[in-house]
């Protein structure tokens, strides 16, 4: 399974992998259920997770059933216990939107939800996050996560982010962080596919981020915490879940008196 994993990931276009994925999920999830792991997402257990990676696989990190991974089981959980996102309802500018919450995402009645990306087949706006389409002040909250490192001016895509968000709305904008490097690392020299997978990490990411993403966040005008919410949880639930313990969640905040 894990080279087959490898070789669907560099192989086939991210389109036809998003649309396999919703016929393969429930199968998968039927195959690997059990007791050992839960994904809080579709709150089920499973005797294993799958291995996931476009470069080093990481093994028991993919849900069966939701294919969700690290990242995603985490915000859910963030999401449930320190905000009002599954209860009050919000205006959602969704980028890149992900299988594990699209349509989750979509059924809940009280989120009037935009999904925005260029290239998905789940996206209900094609729109380029540096030339957003959308009125100043529109949305209440924005979840674009592990986009930023594909895009070559970040500080512009931030930028607009900030414009179309509402004063006093909120967002969580995660990216792969390297928190052994101070300072984000980026050069755009680097276009081979085989070195941007060696340097950044996958083949069509442009940077790394450091301990600095932060700051980066603030620079655009944001209100900025980045939450170590793992350290809220004891390590039997970090394995249970199977999150990775010290991964942060950028969490970023429009001010109230902004114009």
């Amino acid at each position: 399974m894990k080279t087959i994993l490898r070789w669907a990931l560099r192989l086939i276009p991210r389109p036809w992998l998003i649309q396999f994925s919703y016929a393969a999920a429930p199968i998968l999830g039927w195959w690997y259920r059990g007791n050992r792991y839960i994904d809080p997402i579709d709150q089920r257990g499973y005797r294993s997770f799958l291995s996931y990676g476009y470069g080093t696989m990481r093994d028991q990190v993919l849900a069966p059933g939701t294919l969700s991974l690290e990242r995603h089981r985490l915000l859910w959980l963030f999401l449930q216990q320190k905000t009002d996102f599954f209860t009050r309802p919000r205006n959602l500018m969704h980028v890149a939107p992900e299988q594990a919450f699209y349509r989750r995402f979509k059924a809940m009645e009280h989120l009037s939800v935009t999904s925005v990306d260029l290239y998905s087949p789940l996206a209900d706006v094609k729109a380029d996050l540096c030339a957003l389409p959308f009125a100043d002040h529109t949305f209440d909250v924005i979840f674009c996560n592990h986009v930023l490192e594909h895009i070559a001016n970040d500080q512009k895509a931030l930028s607009e982010m900030y414009r179309v968000l509402k004063p006093g709305g909120w967002g969580i904008f995660q990216v792969p962080q390297d928190l052994s490097r101070e300072v984000t690392y980026a050069d755009d020299s680097i276009t081979d596919p085989k070195q941007r997978a060696s340097i950044f990490g996958q083949y069509d990411h442009v940077r790394i981020y450091g301990k600095d993403y932060g700051d980066r966040l603030a620079q655009a005008g944001f209100e900025v915490e980045m939450v170590d919410f793992t350290a809220t949880l004891s390590p039997s639930d970090i394995d249970r879940y199977r999150l990775a313990a010290g991964e942060l969640i950028p969490w970023v905040h429009k001010p109230q008196s902004a114009s």
